[in-house]
């Protein structure tokens, strides 16, 4: 990940990432997660791109678009606005094209002959992740394009930034941007580009994965879709703010549920940094403790982890968003994983992915669902839905 996104808080260990830690976890306070005027203007610019005549709209498309459009502004200061013709930019544009590009590891197999093994391997940051490194020995012209495309936009941005600091012209009234946050802490452009690009990644792909995961259920399930239009008419069609939504249960419910059987991070590991031992898992019945050395890696699945019928009950593999009303879990239930490293954007995601729910139900009462296949991963770095979400929205 590092040619992409440096080093950032998301690939480095010990005081590398301590620092990165102490410089991006104070931008995600209360009062930074709950201005969500930014997050209506992109809400608005997603409802002028669905169509009002019933004619199916993939709204994982438009989710993407939504989350990257909200992101780049609460990162940047400067959105790319790739829901909005007529404000949208060349550079933000092409910016769009590039970072999709290298973060992707959608494949397209004709056969798994020579052609899907190269693929396989490609240069784009997901394939590279899962080739261990492999790809950095397959030549590809277009990925240093799109790599220099992601960081002269960063850095233009950030130089920029850098200029109306040192010159004491930024505004006390501006709008919250967590790059000016950034340099208030260090002025070096590299480590602030790098927490930028990290932060996005986890900004869009997941909260994007979020919402297409959830409405995918939601065209599908009258029942649920029902219980949680119920819950949204009882603002009366305010626009929510922060306290009205942490009131909202069921929609918590929905979006636990959600992130349980369709996690967004679906696998991970650790290495350890000293001899130690796990408690269970060793012995023939797995309960016995299990040693590992220093620098062993751990892997393990959230996807697996949140379908264990011994936590969850018999339905485990049902989309049951009830069970939350009395389900408390521990460490079986990582969507965000846990301990020094759980999510800082934890709250930001859920309370964008709130809002666009609840105000997407507010402008359209009605859903069908226009796509009858079953949901299947798509998976890249994070987890999103194989079949989009492909449905028709009405007013009435």
């Amino acid at each position: 990940m590092t040619p992409v996104f440096g080093h950032g808080i998301f690939n480095q260990d010990g005081k590398g990432w301590e620092r990165s830690r102490a410089l991006v976890r104070p931008n995600f306070t209360r009062q930074q997660v709950a201005d969500l005027d930014m997050f209506e203007e992109h809400v608005g610019h997603l409802f002028d791109s669905i169509p009002r005549d019933g004619t199916a709209v993939d709204l994982q498309d438009l989710f993407f678009a939504l989350t990257i459009d909200s992101a780049t502004e609460f990162l940047f200061g400067k959105s790319t606005n790739t829901l909005a013709p007529g404000l949208d930019t060349k550079s933000g544009s092409e910016f769009v094209k590039a970072f999709v590009y290298m973060t992707d590891c959608k494949l397209y197999p004709r056969s798994l002959g020579p052609e899907f093994l190269i693929n396989l391997i490609f240069l784009a940051v997901g394939k590279a992740f899962r080739s261990g490194g492999l790809s950095k020995w397959i030549p590809n012209p277009e990925w240093h394009k799109k790599l220099k495309i992601v960081n002269d936009f960063a850095d233009e941005i950030i130089q920029q930034a850098i200029e109306e600091v040192n010159s004491g012209k930024v505004s006390e009234k501006h709008r919250y941007v967590f790059l000016y946050s950034l340099l208030e802490q260090t002025r070096d452009p590299y480590t602030v580009r790098s927490e930028l690009l990290n932060i996005l990644l986890a900004g869009r792909d997941t909260t994007a994965g979020l919402l297409t995961n959830t409405w995918h259920v939601l065209a599908r399930r009258p029942d649920i879709w029902a219980k949680l239009k119920a819950e949204v008419d009882e603002l009366g069609g305010e626009r929510p703010d922060y306290s009205s939504i942490k009131d909202m249960k069921y929609l918590k419910y929905v979006l636990n549920e959600s992130l349980r059987l369709m996690p967004v991070v679906p696998g991970n590991s650790r290495e350890a940094v000293r001899d130690t031992v796990l408690p269970l898992g060793g012995g023939p019945d797995g309960k016995s403790p299990v040693f590992v050395p220093k620098g062993w890696v751990v892997g393990y699945s959230p996807w697996s982890m949140h379908r264990r019928e011994d936590y969850y009950g018999a339905d485990a593999f049902e989309f049951r968003p009830e069970r939350w009303e009395t389900l408390r879990p521990g460490w079986e239930y990582l969507p965000f994983n846990g301990g020094p490293r759980i999510c800082v954007g934890q709250q930001y995601a859920l309370m964008e992915a709130s809002y666009a729910t609840i105000r997407l139900i507010q402008a359209f009462p009605r859903i069908e669902s226009r796509d009858e296949r079953e949901w299947r991963e798509w998976l890249s770095i994070t987890l999103a839905s194989g079949t989009g979400c492909k449905v028709a929205l009405f007013e009435k």
